[in-house]
């Protein structure tokens, strides 16, 4: 893969482009939203960019972030990392076929929900089975119709964006400012509703790692794509947020597929069309991309011994791993039917537990290795390194807080479902241990 196709890549596994900002602006209105959207990056996004940007091009293996925590902390803590990782890829996973069929159901609602037997989760079954057969056939056709399909989802949002701007003059500019000036609904209750929406919006830059021994040049491309990747994704939210401003939209009416209405009131029925469809782009990219992230870290832990042999092996043809592709859509399958809100919370829960591993070993590789060869540095030493650490951590801690009393599947909160699931971690390094598998020890390229 290249520079630009891992950049695209990232592009998916992170945002996708704004379609699941619609809960961020009915909660805290155009204004609240796009302060958000300006905010969270800068303690959010831009410290995993650093992250990935340092290690990513330190330990450019297949296993990524699973190899970064082993090597920085040892192999019981590399397997909890790994384990968390399988649970929240999958739930993360899950979360795009469902919203595929949720936008095309905003403009042809025959497609209902994505209840079991429903028209909505034959489809999302259809773009399981098309996205897992995508991966199988390589990830150098991933990273260029990453690229295309980025570039094909965002056309509608260069439209939306333009006729906005040409509206100004005639009434959109004090639209804009009216709604923007307006203060948002009270209660903590809507503003932690929308750091969580936000933090989903702008994580996974980690997950871009795990293929990095697929990557061309990564102690190169890694900072850079990590670079593009993250301006790209903050204009792809500010600028469409801002402009949706000017349509006099009221923020309670923005649910799952309310930029297809948005782009109706500025470009009628054929720019909402187009929005339309570039939602479904959106979400089959993000689901391709996010399970070729998923996909090797059984292959890492198949490597090491963790897992049963064949998961790992690779396609002779196309090189990728066709058993762990087919593992991935399989459990995503099982997935599709839980409420889209359950799905996003418990993913935002679980990803930061594994984050914290994460920053952890970033932190701990440079106290034990502060040799090691890295193309990319974080600037400002070990005090900048424990700083972007720090206040990532503080964010996820206040995001567990808020959501300790909020229902989950199973009737469990995202919290306490994600503590019984961080507990089959050990329970599982102990068997492993206790049935002799081998600690072979590999962390880094050529290892």
């Amino acid at each position: 893969m290249s520079t630009v196709g891992l950049a695209a890549a990232t592009f998916f596994i992170v945002s996708g482009g704004p379609f699941g900002l619609e809960e961020m602006v009915l909660g805290q209105g155009y204004g609240g939203a796009a302060l958000l959207l300006v905010v969270v990056p800068l303690v959010w996004s831009l410290p995993m960019a650093l992250l990935v940007g340092e290690l990513g091009s330190a330990l450019p293996v297949t296993g990524g972030y699973y190899v970064w925590v082993r090597r920085g902390m040892g192999s019981f803590w590399g397997l909890q990392e790994a384990w968390i990782s399988l649970a929240v890829g999958i739930v993360n996973v899950a979360i795009y076929p469902t919203l595929f069929a949720v936008y095309l159901g905003r403009f042809w609602p025959g497609v209902g929900g994505v209840e079991p037997g429903a028209p909505g989760w034959w489809l999302a079954m259809a773009v399981i089975a098309a996205g897992t057969a995508w991966n199988a056939a390589g990830i150098r056709e991933i990273g260029r119709s990453s690229f295309w399909m980025s570039v094909a989802l965002l056309v509608p949002f260069v439209a939306l964006i333009a006729l906005a701007v040409a509206r100004l003059p005639a009434g959109g500019l004090a639209t804009a400012r009216a709604a923007l000036a307006a203060p948002p609904p009270e209660g903590t209750s809507a503003l932690a509703t929308g750091i969580l929406v936000a933090m989903w919006n702008l994580m996974g830059f980690d997950n871009a790692s795990t293929f990095a021994g697929e990557v061309r040049d990564p102690g190169r491309s890694y900072p850079r794509a990590m670079a593009w990747a993250t301006a790209a994704i903050v204009l792809a939210y500010l600028l469409p947020v801002l402009a949706a401003a000017t349509t006099g939209l009221p923020p309670a009416a923005w649910s799952a597929g309310a930029w297809v209405q948005a782009a109706e009131l500025l470009g009628g029925v054929r720019l909402a069309a187009a929005m339309t469809a570039a939602g479904a782009i959106s979400a089959m990219g993000m689901f391709v991309a996010t399970l070729l992230s998923w996909s090797r870290i059984p292959v890492a832990l198949a490597e090491d011994g963790w897992l049963p042999g064949w998961l790992g092996r690779r396609s002779p043809r196309s090189h990728a791993p066709v058993p762990a592709v087919i593992a991935g859509g399989v459990a995503t399958a099982a997935c599709i039917g839980i409420g889209l809100r359950q799905l996003v919370e418990l993913n935002v829960i679980l990803y930061g537990a594994g984050l914290v591993l994460e920053f952890v070993a970033l932190v701990a590789l440079r106290l034990r290795e502060p040799d090691l060869p890295r193309p990319f540095r974080v600037p400002g030493g070990l005090p900048a390194v424990v700083a972007i650490s720090a206040v990532p951590t503080a964010l996820l801690v206040y995001a567990a807080w808020i959501g300790r009393n909020e229902p989950g599947p199973l009737g469990l909160s995202a919290v306490a479902l994600t503590g019984l699931i961080a507990l089959a971690g050990p329970v599982w390094w102990a068997l492993g241990w206790m049935a002799g598998v081998e600690d072979r020890g590999r962390v880094g390229p050529g290892a």
